[in-house]
């Protein structure tokens, strides 16, 4: 991943803290900024609280003293479907992302590496929620992780409180009826309503006919990949993208998860589910970008043919960064040393990105 300009010299966020207490308030004027939109040019604020960018007013004049730094600052990039527990999660800030959620994996590790500043900012699901010999229990890599088995809605209740307890902020359920048996209705229906109650999201691995329609009937928030095996109805489509209430976010989101179909060669499943996305996002559905990562072979970092299959769905310009950006600045941007021109691969300009946190940008030279 080599920015296609040279920026200024940035040190490392995976070498750096993130707590500086007696950095001083810097102002700088930057390019332009992303922040659902397009804003530019602005005057970026550092200080230890983190950062934030105004746009300049239209007749405003930049100083003979105003410091400048070329180039934009978006967000930092979220992948929302990782499993660090198969992969390097030190060398994920160094490949442009600044947070992730962690979709399947022991929550004590877990715990650990959301309390680490070498690593992306963690969310975590902890362990897989499943049916007895269900998904993912008996592959291999499952060891490596951390899998719950439950058959009647006690077990799982307790199964989401342990997690709760452990730190996880969402819940990771298991429905995939190709690869075992899954949760039967009323279990299902009981994890998310008391998830919900603890003010978890429920994400669903969702694999096999009719899987994603009862996780989206149950009220699950999240798909963990873009559907996949089943072209889904119209119907049933326009219904998940709806703003709907039973769900914690006020909507139903899918994660992407394209690129694990092929890994860039394509195929039948890659397109299925591009036809499921590029319809989702249609009718106006919630798309997250996530790769799976730990899965195959995909990079450490921000995944260039992800952003390209998203693009060519139908997910691109500000719903593609809309996919992969906090919501906010904050802690860390991404630094991108070129403004993007009309007709810039946006997908290639994003692999440009660095991320930076306050103190990096004020030690700029």
């Amino acid at each position: 991943m080599t920015a296609a300009a040279s920026p200024p010299e940035i040190p490392s966020a995976s070498t750096s803290s993130l707590h500086h207490d007696h950095d001083p308030v810097v102002e700088f004027a930057i390019d332009a900024y992303w922040l659902g939109e397009w804003h530019g040019p602005a005057t970026v604020t550092l200080s230890s609280d983190g950062i934030s960018v105004v746009p300049d007013a239209p007749t405003a004049a930049p100083t003979a003293a105003a410091r400048r730094i070329p180039g934009v600052l978006l967000p930092g990039f979220r992948d929302s479907h990782v499993h660090l527990g198969l992969t390097e999660p030190r060398a994920l800030i160094a490949g442009g992302l600044a947070a992730v959620d962690d979709l399947g994996g022991d929550p004590a590790l877990l715990a650990g590496w959301e309390a680490d500043n070498s690593t992306p900012a963690l969310r975590f699901a902890g362990a897989f929620i499943t049916a007895p010999g269900g998904y993912p229990s008996r592959r291999a890599w499952a060891a490596a992780l951390s899998v719950c088995e439950v058959s009647t809605i006690e077990q799982a209740i307790v199964a989401v409180a342990d997690q709760v307890s452990a730190g996880a902020t969402m819940v990771k359920i298991a429905l995939n009826s190709e690869d075992g048996p899954v949760l039967d209705d009323a279990i299902l229906v009981s994890v998310v309503e008391y998830a919900h109650s603890r003010g978890c999201d429920v994400v669903a691995h969702v694999q096999g006919a009719g899987e994603a329609e009862r996780a989206f009937e149950a009220g699950v928030d999240r798909l963990a990949h873009t559907p996949w095996t089943e072209r889904l109805d119209d119907s049933l489509i326009a219904a998940m993208a709806k703003t709907d209430s039973r769900f914690l976010a006020g909507g139903h989101s899918w994660v992407s998860t394209l690129d694990i179909h092929g890994y860039g060669q394509g195929g039948v499943d890659f397109e299925i589910a591009s036809d499921n996305l590029r319809r989702f996002h249609g009718a106006g559905g919630t798309v997250r970008y996530g790769t799976d990562l730990g899965n195959g072979d995909l990079p450490l970092g921000l995944n260039q043919r992800e952003l390209a299959a998203l693009q060519n769905a139908g997910v691109s310009g500000d719903a593609l960064l809309r996919s992969l950006c906090l919501p906010s600045f904050g802690a860390v941007a991404s630094y991108l040393p070129t403004v993007p021109e009309a007709d810039t691969d946006l997908t290639e300009w994003l692999m440009t990105a660095t991320v930076v946190t306050a103190p990096e940008l004020m030690r700029i030279t």
